[in-house]
């Protein structure tokens, strides 16, 4: 394996991802900031090494990133079995996220799922319930977003569609993002 050749595709998708989404990124930013500071949380979700980067997401608001600071409200829906099983078993897999944003969801939140193909049924009714809640909607998607494209207020489409590289990209973002709101918030 040419690991070089790896590294470069990868830059090269990084390059693309921030050259073409700077101004959208900066406006995530900034809504995500807005929304805390009025006393939101960031709700996060995805499947497999998307729900691991949505827990390291919501690790790093509630306990730190790069600094000693007060926690910011934020939490992963990946994370309580019991209530994933129970909706999973009683409802559907389909479910898992709609009712967890039903049940903690509010107006002033963020809503941000993550979905390497964008297809992720689960993820896409989360978002779903989360707008008719009226929260903030992000999505992380890997190229044109899939059929989640047209569903959030924000949608952070990596230019690639190899999920490895999607996902390097998502984990740049989201570190980038908990910088962010560290250095704004604080």
């Amino acid at each position: 394996m040419n690991y070089k050749n790896k590294a470069r595709e990868l830059g090269e998708i990084i390059d693309q991802f921030f050259t073409s989404k700077t101004a959208l990124l900066e406006e995530v930013i900034n809504q995500t900031v807005g929304r805390l500071k009025a006393g939101g949380k960031i709700i996060v979700f995805g499947n497999g090494g998307s729900a691991a980067q949505a827990q390291h997401f919501a690790a790093e608001m509630v306990n730190k990133f790069l600094k000693e600071r007060r926690a910011y409200p934020a939490l992963s829906l990946t994370t309580d079995t019991s209530v994933l099983t129970s909706i999973a078993n009683d409802s559907s897999f389909t479910q898992v996220f709609s009712r967890q944003i039903e049940a903690l969801g509010m107006e002033e939140d963020i809503a941000l799922g993550i979905s390497t193909s964008g297809n992720s049924l689960n993820v896409i009714e989360g978002l779903k319930k989360a707008k008719e809640i009226k929260m903030l909607t992000i999505a992380l998607t890997g190229k044109g977003g899939g059929d989640l494209a047209s569903l959030p207020d924000y949608l952070l489409d990596v230019p690639s569609s190899a999920t490895p590289r999607v996902q390097e990209v998502h984990l740049l973002f989201l570190h980038l993002l908990a910088e962010e709101i560290e250095r704004r918030m604080t």
